[in-house]
């Protein structure tokens, strides 16, 4: 089983920056990809990033340029730098976790809101 928790959301004017992080714990050895999704009130969960084990990412096209995924595999840590921050960017933000071999995101966190003022 993995646990994975959420922090550094918060409140931030745009164009501002915020870094958020991902703490896993558990067996993490298990863990293969992860990902940033993010939910709008009254809009689908949608998916931000994503980074494979071996550091390969990929964005939505709404956050090219702006969001950086990483991970730091010795820390078990993963996260998303978010810089020139829109106000369309408010939303709750969750990390996910693939089992290793699996396509589907099976483990993840509770949620971290940002919200981004005009």
């Amino acid at each position: 089983q993995v646990h994975l928790v959420e922090s550094g959301g918060g409140l931030v004017q745009a164009g501002g920056s915020l870094r958020l992080s991902c703490a896993a714990s558990g067996s993490i050895f298990s863990i293969g990809a992860m990902g940033w999704f993010r939910q709008a009130p009254g809009k689908q969960r949608e998916l931000v990033a994503t980074i494979t084990r071996g550091g390969s990412t990929n964005y939505v096209d709404s956050v090219k340029g702006r969001f950086t995924i990483s991970r730091d595999n010795a820390k078990n840590t993963m996260y998303l730098q978010m810089n020139s921050l829109k106000p369309d960017d408010t939303a709750v933000y969750y990390c996910a976790a693939k089992s290793v071999g699996t396509m589907k995101y099976g483990y993840w966190g509770q949620g971290t809101q940002v919200t981004v003022s005009s």
